[in-house]
């Protein structure tokens, strides 16, 4: 068995800033669990930048405005207490990652380089041209290592063990070797990203991005708070799904219908391809169900035009938006336009951490940042960003408060977690050595195809009721489902078994959330609902599992200085 004050699970940007700050700690064994190499993580396809009020591009930039932009930007769905933290913790964020090495973009005078993004009323996102977050999570690293952080890599978290509502530890899986392994830990911060995945080729998320953390916090008794609201990135690749930063319309790129239009002016005439992400993918998906895309169906697209950008600009601030432009729709942005159609980008609902300056949740011991987690910092809607500034900010706080719990409390339920471990054991015998039933890809499959078709970026109760009875469905298959692979030593077919049962889960909590909000909020579009209910929605959706049931309550918003308007741009 292993032993850890603070186990860290997730090797993004938040889990490990949460994972130095707590090595930085005296006395504390400190351990980051993932499933992958570190430096492999979604922050690494983080491209555009991270927020915070540095004042180089801007000098009368304020915290306040940052403030009012992503309460605005999160459709008055964010609770404001955590996001006026938030927004007065990220300058100095951003100021001690370029101490401890991030390579910033700089500006004639030195200083780190701001740009525009959208929904915000100045140019403060901090950027390293458009690999922003690859370079931040290698500084992350570096600084990890440094701090003497134990890192398990290649290992698969299974559960989360708890008892009365206190943590005792996780059981995971060690993917080199096939063990499973209980891990006693005093105090663990979940930071496993989020779960965009459900939507398969749909999405700008790595193949890791499953939901495990969420899922598994679920099961261990903390709600889901907002599933619902998954964020739709504007522009993804057309035939891929790829990420093509914000920074593409940052830098001035327009966005272009099949007859050379710049259509933003019909939903957003001031703010135009600045606009929200909420509202340029829902201007993009009008355009193309309005017969103003390029193809048909789910071929159709649009485009984002830089050729009138310098050759400078594009080479030297988008070089990475070039290379994925040329590698996977083999156009050269310096010559044509790129085809885009919107895609799942971020999981804006997660984890229910109730104190967001300490990211703690309901279960003594367990803490979560970033992506895993809903504080809620973002509402219905995040603005580019600041997810970076969210992992910065929150990761640091999380780390900081899990080595706190640890310090007051004590190693607990050897015997739970032992326990814990033989019964997946158990399971993993039995799921290997199944040899009839649907494979582990199909149930996958089906899944992706009714999350994207019916509860994507138009939702409506007909089609949520349909998703709800296939996902149900899909969970009864997944119980007999066939793996396909009995070996022991790197065994991936039975993390992707593990993978595709964390995004049922998932999958479900986010139908009973969009079937229950009988309205149009960010990223949350009814068609049989399309206006915003301040007065029946203003509140946090949120799912709990009792027993084997899916239970839906609700959260007033928290709601401090800005009353709920309508959303202009």
């Amino acid at each position: 068995m292993l032993t850890f004050d603070v186990l860290v699970i997730g090797s993004g940007g938040s889990g490990m800033r949460a994972a130095l700050e707590a090595g930085r700690q005296e006395g504390l064994a400190v351990g980051l669990m993932t499933k992958m190499f570190p430096t492999r993580s979604a922050t690494g396809m983080a491209q555009g930048g991270i927020n915070g009020v540095v004042k180089n591009a801007d000098p009368n930039d304020t915290l306040e405005k940052h403030f009012f932009d992503t309460v605005k930007g999160s459709d008055y769905l964010g609770d404001q207490d955590a996001i006026e933290y938030f927004v007065s913790q990220s300058p100095e964020s951003i100021l001690e990652i370029d101490y401890l090495g991030v390579p910033f973009s700089r500006d004639g005078e030195g200083r780190i380089s701001q740009r525009n993004f959208g929904g915000q009323s100045s140019p403060r996102t901090c950027y390293s041209a458009d690999k922003t977050g690859h370079a931040l999570l290698h500084t992350m690293y570096e600084q990890c290592l440094k701090a003497g952080v134990k890192i398990l890599s290649d290992w698969q978290l299974l559960d989360i063990v708890t008892e009365n509502g206190q943590l005792q530890g996780v059981v995971a899986l060690s993917v080199k070797d096939g063990e499973i392994v209980p891990v006693m830990a005093k105090s663990i911060v979940i930071a496993t990203g989020g779960a965009g995945r459900m939507y398969w080729l749909r999405t700008t998320n790595p193949f890791t991005s499953t939901g495990d953390g969420m899922a598994a916090a679920f099961r261990a008794g903390i709600p889901l708070k907002d599933p619902e609201m998954i964020q739709f990135h504007p522009t993804g690749l057309a035939s891929t799904g790829i990420l093509m930063s914000e920074a593409v319309r940052g830098e001035g790129g327009y966005l272009l219908n099949k007859d050379g239009e710049r259509f933003m002016k019909r939903y957003a005439p001031e703010k135009m391809e600045l606009a929200t992400r909420d509202v340029v993918a829902k201007a993009i998906e009008d355009e193309i169900k309005e017969g103003r895309g390029f193809g048909e169906g789910m071929n159709a697209y649009v485009v984002v035009d830089i050729t009138h950008l310098d050759k400078n600009v594009i080479l030297e601030k988008l070089h990475g938006i070039r290379d994925l432009a040329i590698a996977f729709e083999r156009v050269d942005p310096l010559e044509k336009p790129i085809p885009i159609r919107p895609t799942c980008h971020y999981t804006m609902g997660g984890i229910d951490v109730i104190d967001h300056r300490t990211c703690a949740t309901a279960v003594r011991g367990v803490f979560a940042a970033g992506e895993a987690s809903c504080l809620s910092i973002h509402g219905a809607n995040r603005l580019g960003g600041n997810s970076l500034a969210d992992i910065m900010v929150f990761g640091k706080v999380a780390g900081r408060g899990a080595s706190q719990c640890a310090r007051e409390r004590e190693f607990s339920g050897e015997g739970n977690l032992v326990k814990a471990a033989a019964a997946w054991q158990d399971k993993f015998q039995k799921a290997v050595a199944r040899k009839n039933g649907s494979t582990v890809p199909s149930i996958r499959d089906r899944m992706a195809e009714i999350m994207w078709y019916n509860v994507g970026i138009f939702r409506n109760a007909a089609d949520l009721e349909k998703a709800s009875q296939v996902i149900d469905g899909l969970i009864a298959e997944y119980q007999d489902c066939v793996i396909g692979d009995s070996s022991k030593l790197f065994n991936t077919a039975f993390v992707n078994y593990i993978e595709v049962g964390n995004m049922l889960t998932m999958a479900k909590a986010v139908v009973m959330g969009a079937m229950h909000r009988n309205e149009s909020r960010g990223c949350h579009l009814r068609d049989d609902y399309p206006k915003r209910d301040d007065e029946s929605f203003l509140k946090h959706t949120i799912v709990a599992l009792e027993g084997s049931e899916y239970k839906l309550t609700y959260r007033p918003v928290v709601v401090t200085k800005y009353q709920p308007a309508e959303r202009r741009y």
